[in-house]
């Protein structure tokens, strides 16, 4: 099933949030067009975007009408309703909440890890930079070890786990931290790159 018409996606091109919600829909080549929304100009707080999103946080995506806002949930709606082979996002409870763990872990240490840190480096954000590292440090030994026994987060194929954990991770090195010591990183990094439409973060 396809999108009667292209999906828009309000986003910040240098956002992981955003990112995770358009590899997806490039992922499962859905038509969609990109509204830019200038977080650093205050464009998120406009009355208008504030009507999508009463958080104000990008991205948010309108789906002919139907409007869903938050990269994690973006990433359960689009493989729900637009993957029926479920590989995206298993269907058995088992897998679910596989997946989900992830999810959670990509909206606690990896936002308060690497990505935190890359704010903080690459936009001189006035955020806690060793706090930032240090959860990135305990999180990439714990990530590395689950990665090196299976080549996705949940078992042999990708499902939106790694994609709401790849942006970030992909960026590590803005935050200055160092990725060199985590093979298994690296190699699922590569693999994920390696899937089809794949496009990577703008630097």
């Amino acid at each position: 099933m396809r999108p009667g018409q292209p999906i828009t996606l309000y986003g910040f091109r240098l956002s992981g949030h955003s990112h995770r919600a358009e590899l997806m829909l490039r992922f499962l080549d859905l038509p969609y067009r990109f509204e830019e929304v200038d977080i650093f100009n205050g464009a998120q707080r406009s009355d208008a975007f504030a009507a999508l999103n009463c958080l104000r946080t990008v991205p948010v995506i309108d789906d002919g009408g139907t409007v869903i806002a938050d990269s994690v949930a973006i990433l359960v709606y689009l493989a729900g309703r637009y993957d029926p082979a479920r590989r995206w996002l298993p269907a058995d409870p088992v897998g679910q909440a596989q997946v989900q763990r992830w999810l959670s872990v990509a909206q606690n240490q990896i936002a308060h890890g690497p990505a935190m840190a890359r704010v903080i480096q690459r936009f001189k954000r006035p955020f806690d930079l060793k706090q930032a590292q240090a959860i990135a440090g305990r999180l990439l030994p714990v990530l590395d070890a689950e990665l090196a026994q299976r080549d996705f987060l949940v078992g042999s194929e990708p499902t939106i786990a790694d994609v709401a954990l790849y942006s970030y991770t992909s960026v590590a090195p803005e935050g200055g931290i160092d990725l060199g010591p985590y093979p298994a990183i690296d190699a699922w990094l590569k693999r994920i790159e390696a899937l089809p439409r794949f496009e990577g973060m703008p630097q």
